[in-house]
């Protein structure tokens, strides 16, 4: 470990002893420069970090070292800059690395922040310099950083979504001691930091493009926008296939447009209504309702998204639709007025189809207000299940390829998890990531939801609206089947045993009276710690409504109703971090070595 500032203050000097022997490596960048690094990676990943577009961070992963290279590019640098990682975004008891200035020199660490936001520097150094720079673009910073460490303090990076954190430092900081992350109001942004270790097949030479773009629209001067319009496709629009498709940013709208997505209309619509405008607008035309067949889903940091070389997914042609609904989530903190957009997403196709008609299917909960959150909730678990007598309905044989799934929630969500279960085991978990080897036919797999609601004073049902809820894993696989959908939710009756013993309870009539909504017997009661725990050991054990749905929206044949819940008796376990074999190592080393009269020392 070096050491490159020999030139500390006593002050210094005091502070690593009194925090009895800490090894702090506070490196001198002399003029902002370090020394640069002879084979520099190639940052294969960006994103812009605040609405501004001051800030842009650019990544790239080493999957052999287990690590990630990060470059912070700052447009105006001043005092210096924090980046951080922390379970939800916030300032406290976040990992954290450093530049900062004292007014004479510059100094780079590893730090965390304590649970009131006052920033320690860290007793084990993980984040390594590699090179800083000054350009006319402004100033850059690299630096890389296991994606496990075994230091309590520092943040793991999974597969998943990361919550970055990021501040400006406005003026010398004399002591980090004196540095709370809270007073300094840090953003924070969102981004897939671990992605797919596999290489972009190559497109066909007859490729097209095709792009369903917002049609100039003047972003509302609003935090949260859902934009939809309706696109129609070319008449008689011959089979298709979809081999790629990626993000279509209006230049400046970077840090802006944070998700958009594609959905097919129903084929059994004839027509569906033009329609440009807030999604949640009273004059959205019911139609866009059963515009719900996802074509293409973009999230922002997010990489062009490939087919495999031998399957691709339909795109007009007998059975389809010719109307799409554009979806463009606008995140506007800044309140920015005026700001117009045109983003969308970019189609290729092709006319020479591949072996396989790819398809995507829908797991998890039913869109529906029987499956709540309460509210001032900080972690509430909602799953949804798609059973083994649903995939051996509807699957063939030889099951079906996952090559890729993208996870959805709204506002509440904190993380999705699908497992596939085999004989009430989990035997691989389903991700983001592309799984070319997954088959499964005749096996469960298990959808699992958690909320926060601390902010919420009142329950939060399931639906399509923003502030309602979704569990959502969108799967792509091969060859498409015609499983479109396969869900469920807790079972009704049952649901109305709760309502009837909370009412009790609670000393009140309970009301079936027709007309009488979900919603409005979710809203009528009074939440505490009993009717939440109730209501969440109700959706554990009670038996369950499948939707085993086809195509058609209509179901499979069978009986779904009233059946019971998929035991999981044992869950997949992690494999080691190179930190925690080492450490393993270390500890079979520390053992006392036996020496016996004929041995040799």
């Amino acid at each position: 470990m070096r050491l490159l500032n020999k030139d500390l203050r006593l002050q210094d000097i005091t502070l690593m002893y009194l925090t009895v022997l800490v090894t702090v490596v506070v490196l001198l960048v002399a003029s902002y420069q370090a020394p640069a690094v002879h084979s520099r990676p190639a940052l294969a990943y960006h994103i812009p970090l605040d609405p501004s577009g001051q800030l842009e961070l650019s990544w790239n992963i080493s999957y052999p070292t287990q690590e990630v290279y990060l470059e912070l590019k700052v447009k105006e640098l001043h005092h210096g800059i924090l980046l951080g990682m922390s379970d939800r975004g916030e300032p406290t008891n976040a990992d954290l690395v450093l530049l900062w200035d004292d007014g004479h020199k510059s100094y780079f660490g590893d730090a965390w922040s304590d649970n009131e936001g006052r920033v320690m520097l860290d007793t084990q150094q993980d984040y390594e310099l590699l090179e800083t720079h000054q350009s006319t673009e402004g100033f850059l910073l690299l630096f890389k950083r296991p994606f496990s460490t075994c230091d309590p303090h520092d943040y793991i990076i999974e597969e998943g979504t990361v919550h970055i954190i990021y501040a400006m430092l406005e003026r010398p900081i004399l002591s980090l001691h004196e540095l709370n992350i809270s007073r300094l109001q840090p953003g924070v942004q969102r981004v897939l930091l671990l992605r797919p270790d596999a290489p972009s097949p190559a497109l066909p030479r007859d490729v097209r493009t095709l792009e369903v773009l917002a049609p100039d629209v003047i972003i509302p001067t609003q935090e949260t926008t859902y934009w939809c319009h309706i696109y129609q496709l070319p008449p008689k629009m011959p089979k298709n296939h979809i081999v790629m498709y990626e993000s279509v940013i209006t230049p400046g709208n970077e840090a802006i447009v944070h998700h958009i997505e594609v959905f097919e209309c129903s084929p059994q619509m004839d027509t569906v209504p033009q329609f440009s405008g807030s999604c949640d607008s009273k004059m959205k035309p019911r139609k866009l309702n059963y515009c719900r067949h996802v074509l293409a889903a973009w999230a922002m940091g997010a990489e062009p998204f490939y087919y495999p070389a031998d399957a691709g997914l339909p795109l007009g042609g007998e059975g389809s639709s010719r109307f799409l609904r554009l979806e463009v989530h606008y995140h506007n903190p800044l309140l920015i007025s005026g700001r117009r957009d045109s983003s969308g997403i970019r189609l290729w196709y092709t006319q020479s189809l591949r072996r396989f008609d790819a398809g995507i299917m829908e797991l998890g909960l039913v869109y529906t207000p029987v499956m709540a959150i309460p509210p001032r909730q900080r972690s509430f678990q909602l799953t949804g299940y798609c059973t083994a007598k649903c995939t051996q309905t509807a699957l063939p044989v030889g099951g079906v390829h996952i090559f890729a799934s993208q996870l959805h929630t709204h506002l509440a969500g904190l993380g999705v998890r699908t497992v596939l279960v085999r004989g009430g085991r989990e035997v691989e978990v389903v991700q983001e990531d592309k799984h070319f080897s997954t088959h499964y036919q005749g096996d469960a797999l298990v959808t699992k939801c958690s909320y926060n609601t601390e902010d919420r004073n009142k329950v939060t049902v399931g639906g399509f609206g923003i502030m309602e809820e979704m569990c959502v894993n969108y799967v792509h696989y091969y060859p498409r089947t015609q499983l479109e959908l396969c869900k469920s939710h807790v079972d009704t009756d049952y649901l109305q045993k709760y309502f009837s013993l909370i009412n009790r309870f609670q000393g009140r009539e309970s009301c079936s009276c027709p007309g009488t909504t979900v919603e409005e017997q979710f809203s009528s009661l009074s939440w505490d710690g009993f009717s939440g725990e109730v209501l969440n050991s109700l959706y554990l054990t009670s038996p369950i409504s499948m939707h085993c749905n086809q195509s058609t929206a209509e179901l499979f044949p069978g009986e779904w109703e009233k059946q019971e819940i998929p035991v999981v008796t044992a869950e997949l376990q992690r494999a080691p971090y190179p930190c925690e074999l080492s450490r393993r190592a270390s500890s079979l080393n520390d053992n006392p070595t036996e020496v016996r009269p004929d041995s040799s020392v």
